[in-house]
Order: structure tokens, then C-alpha cells, then sequence
């Protein structure tokens, strides 16, 4: 689908979280025109691969804001989608805020913790929004494998709502001011919890039916039998079917024991092999490339 072709994109945020969102948008059909400073996004010289995969098929004007925003305000005037992700106020002094996009375009601010709170002023990354946001509760210290803020809160959030407020457009004339809080989206992400869980940490480390497990080759699998029907089969196929009686015990750590030395007895692939035509939802732990080759 390119839904958007024929919308121009103005892209004048940095790091992750508005370069994904533009792919998407570039994805959809639009043109995505990046406005970088002197030497390009800072990503480029951190994460140069990211930045690669992450700009493909956008155009790139170089441009120092401070001394000479004019090229930018033309972009601007043709925008139909304009992206920022300055702290808040910093995009106004150097003249492309929200203040300076034509009355139909829709102007989107991906902020750290949003206006107005006690957090507006305040510098961060994925892991403190993350942080503030409660998500990381569970799994501390350990660190999360995506920059979920960063692409999901805010890229994918950012989004939607740009979305939305285009096919508003289609009928009033009139784009929007969105702002995103890369905070707030993560917190919403968890925050269902809030009342409560049959049994705490369900699904971040509390049931042993929703865990990873080592195998003997120093591989994993990931476990996800939820519904006792997977589990029971599941159970049968190790040999092992009395362990459906327990899968919601009370103490879990007990049949987590007994399923890590199984699952330490063989190695991934006779592992997969035993599932392949098996409803377990058991799959492995796959690393990048076998999960781009596996997923073309």
C-alpha cells in the first residue's frame, strides 16, 4: 500500500525514535525530506549502520538552523507531515516550530515526557523514559533488548497519530499539533497491570510456562504455553504429563526447575525438530540473521 504518496515529509528530529517513524511514513508512500545539522544526524557517527538502514530512500539537506533556517521553511510550506524531537521550545527559537508549519500541515513533537509536567526540561534516553515509565520494574538490571521508548512509544505512537490526524484533515481542511511523551506511551504500554495479575510478573518471569530456557548447546527456546491445552501437549511430548497438573502452582520455581533440566538435555535444533508440527508455542531464541533469513 502507498497511501501517502504524493505527502511530503519533513523530518527534522534526531537519534531513533523520529527516523523510525519517517521510515514508516516513506514505507506508506510518502517522500521524507531529513533536515540534519552540519555532518548529518548524530546517529551516523554512533550507530552508523542504524542510520544507514533507517534513512534508505529518504533525501537529506544539511542545514545549520541557528544561522540560516530559510531552505527549511520552504520545505516547510509544502509539508504535509512535519517531524520533530527537540526538547520542548527549542524547535520555536530556531524558527521551524509548530508556529511556522502552514495551517494544514500536521506538526508532530516526539518529546521525552511530554508539556507541561515536572519532567518537560528534563534530558533522557529509551532506557530512563523506560525507567520513569515503571516498565522496567520486573526486569532490573537487566536491559531491555529493543529501544522500546524510542520505537514503539515514540515512533510507532508518533505514527499512528499522524495518521489519524491526516484522515481528520480529509475532512476539516486543518492539520494538528501532536505531542508525543516517549514516558507517558511506555508507561500505557504496562499500565493495564495497574489493578492487578492473576499471578504477579505473569508474563515477565512468573509462570513457568512463560519463560526462556537454556538448551544443551548453550541455545534457548522460548516457552509461551498459556493455555493449558499447549501446555498439557507440551508436557506429553517430554515425556513428562503429570507436569500439566502443576502448571499453575503456586510455587512455579519448582516446575521451572524441572523444565530447565529437560530442556538442558537436548540441544535447539532437536528441540525444534520434536515441535514442528506441534501446537506448544515453543520457538527458539534466533539470532538476527537467522531470523532475516528465516523471515523473508
Amino acid at each position: 500500500m502507498q497511501p501517502l504518496n504524493g505527502m511530503l515529509v519533513v523530518d527534522f528530529s534526531r537519534y531513533l525514535p523520529g527516523a523510525f517513524a519517517s521510515r514508516e511514513l516513506l514505507e506508506l508512500g510518502a517522500r521524507v525530506v531529513c533536515v540534519e545539522p552540519p555532518g548529518g544526524d548524530p546517529l551516523r557517527n554512533t550507530a552508523p549502520a542504524w542510520d544507514a538502514a533507517l534513512r534508505a530512500g529518504k533525501e537529506s539537506l544539511e542545514l545549520d538552523l541557528k544561522h540560516d533556517p530559510v531552505p527549511a521553511l520552504e520545505l516547510m510550506r509544502e509539508a504535509d507531515v512535519v517531524l520533530e524531537s527537540f526538547r520542548p521550545g527549542v524547535a520555536s527559537r530556531l524558527g521551524v516550530g509548530p508556529e511556522h508549519a502552514p495551517e494544514r500541515a500536521v506538526y508532530c513533537s516526539i518529546t521525552g515526557f511530554g508539556l507541561g509536567g515536572r519532567h518537560e526540561r528534563r534530558a533522557g534516553h529509551d532506557l530512563n523514559y523506560l525507567g520513569w515509565a515503571g516498565v522496567l520494574e520486573d526486569t532490573a538490571p537487566a536491559l531491555p533488548p529493543v529501544q522500546i521508548a524510542d520505537l514503539a512509544a515514540g515512533g510507532l505512537v508518533a505514527v499512528t497519530k499522524i495518521l489519524a490526524a491526516l484522515l481528520e484533515r480529509e475532512g476539516t481542511g486543518t492539520g494538528a499539533h501532536i505531542v508525543v511523551s516517549m514516558t507517558h506511551g511506555s508507561h500505557r504500554l504496562a499500565a493495564h497491570r495497574l489493578g492487578g495479575e492473576p499471578i504477579p510478573r505473569m508474563l515477565t518471569g512468573g509462570l513457568a510456562c512463560y519463560r526462556i530456557y537454556a538448551t544443551a548447546d548453550e541455545r534457548h527456546l522460548t516457552v509461551a504455553a498459556l493455555e493449558p491445552v499447549f501446555f498439557r501437549r507440551l508436557a506429553e511430548l517430554l515425556g513428562r504429563p503429570k507436569l500439566a497438573e502443576h502448571q499453575f502452582d503456586t510455587d512455579q520455581e519448582a516446575l521451572a526447575g524441572e523444565l530447565a533440566a529437560i530442556f538442558e538435555s537436548r540441544p535447539l535444533g532437536e528441540w525444534l525438530a520434536l515441535f514442528e508440527a506441534e501446537d506448544v508455542c515453543v520457538g527458539p531464541v534466533a539470532t538476527l540473521s537467522e531470523a532475516a533469513a528465516d523471515l523473508v
